[in-house]
């Protein structure tokens, strides 16, 4: 045991299901995964019914090939939070299949896949599907569980509807509350580097390595050239309507969420960190503009750090995101208690009682790791328990890392 477990009382409550690879899942979730957008309504058809029952529903609308969303595919249908998977297919998409089946076969999780076009349409293949479903329910209901401790799970941090105040309460919070997770032996990745211009300096600073130190400040360049190409920033109007007044505010305040310690690596989608400790996952494509707009979408950078191996994700939000994701839950922290008080249903831990004057950032940052250790034992988030399957994944285009990005 490590000092955070004698730290946090509740953390010897921590349990997850062990998978073939070594990594160990919080949840034990069927996943019903369409591949290709005209397979979507069946999916779903299939899947409605079980979705108090940890069913969740995944895919990919794409019709032509992209071997990103084959890979993030891939990771999530082998994510350790993923017990048996239902792969939905209409049949004339180019999406690879079979090779996902075996993938997911290989890794030891029951898997079906279900061809609309040879199980006879839509009536056919629901009822195929529903009835392969309930099998796999009552295995997975008495699947084994195991203790677990801090370095067995890999946390993810991501804000959305930032305001004036998510940079002062709410993400440096959730910086002490890394910072605690890493010194407890955790995983843990930060994003979204079209919101870190300006503080790419910093970042090389705390690199373990020279050369990783150049990596972070060429992503970070990269995200700069894009956006530019782009014509947009990830400074929106919503931001301003509440109380951010420059993309350097809003820049300094995601930075925060990533806390102090050491930055040991740099990953992209589907990249899964080598061992514990604090690493910063480039969301941006590479290349050319294309493929629309970068990182505007929340959920599906999201379902990027799933694909990357998360277990959970810690959310920020000033003006109130209510969102959830499908396979890995949701932790949502606001950084003000006027809109805390508004959607309590909706947000687990409540940063603006550091500006209040109630609480401290170490108070709030000890709350979020226990909200951790409560969804790592079993515990539903606020947007689990209300239903919340976001997902979004869509084309994208990624190299391989370079050299200097995984030291070590």
């Amino acid at each position: 045991m490590n000092s955070l477990v004698h730290t946090f009382e509740g953390a010897s409550a921590m349990r997850g299901f062990p998978r073939a690879d070594g990594r160990k899942g919080i949840r034990n979730y069927l996943a019903v995964a369409y591949l290709v957008e005209c397979a979507h309504h069946v999916a779903r058809k299939i899947a409605t019914p079980y979705d108090e029952d940890g069913v969740q529903l995944i895919g990919f609308p794409g019709c032509y090939p992209s071997a990103y969303a084959d890979r993030v595919l891939t990771d999530l249908c082998t994510h350790p939070n993923v017990g048996a998977v239902l792969l939905l297919s209409l049949g004339c998409e180019e999406f690879q299949r079979k090779k996902l089946k075996a993938a997911i076969e290989a890794s030891g999780r029951p898997v079906e896949l279900l061809t609309i076009q040879q199980c006879g349409g839509t009536a056919a293949t629901i009822q195929r599907g529903r009835a392969w479903i309930e099998a796999q329910l009552e295995e997975l209901k008495v699947a084994p569980s195991e203790p677990i401790t801090f370095a067995d799970l890999v946390i993810g941090t991501k804000c959305g509807g930032s305001d004036g105040l998510s940079g002062v309460t709410i993400n440096p919070a959730v910086g002490r509350a890394v910072d605690l997770l890493i010194d407890g032996g955790a995983t843990v990745m930060f994003e979204e580097t079209c919101e870190l211009i300006g503080c790419e300096a910093h970042m090389a600073s705390r690199a373990v390595t020279p050369e990783l130190g150049a990596a972070l400040r060429a992503a970070v360049h990269k995200a700069d050239r894009y956006y530019s190409e782009l014509g947009h920033g990830s400074f929106g109007g919503g931001n301003i309507k509440y109380g951010l007044s420059t993309l350097e505010e809003k820049s300094l305040g995601a930075y925060a969420k990533s806390g102090s310690r050491p930055i040991s690596g740099l990953i992209k989608p589907g990249v899964q960190p080598p061992h514990p400790g604090l690493y910063l996952m480039d969301t941006v494509n590479d290349g050319p503009v294309r493929y629309g707009i970068p990182n505007i979408n929340d959920t599906q950078t999201i379902t990027e750090m799933v694909a990357s191996g998360c277990h959970l994700i810690l959310f920020t939000t000033g003006a109130g995101s209510v969102v959830g994701q499908a396979l890995s839950p949701v932790i949502k922290g606001v950084s003000n208690s006027r809109v805390f008080e508004r959607l309590e249903g909706d947000m687990d831990i409540n940063g603006g009682t550091i500006a209040d004057g109630i609480e401290t950032i170490e108070d709030v940052g000890r709350h979020l790791v226990e909200a951790v250790i409560a969804a790592a034992s079993g515990t539903p988030t606020k947007s689990e328990a209300l239903g919340h399957q976001e997902f979004v994944l869509s084309y994208k285009t990624y190299e391989p890392l370079g050299p200097g990005c995984l030291p070590g």
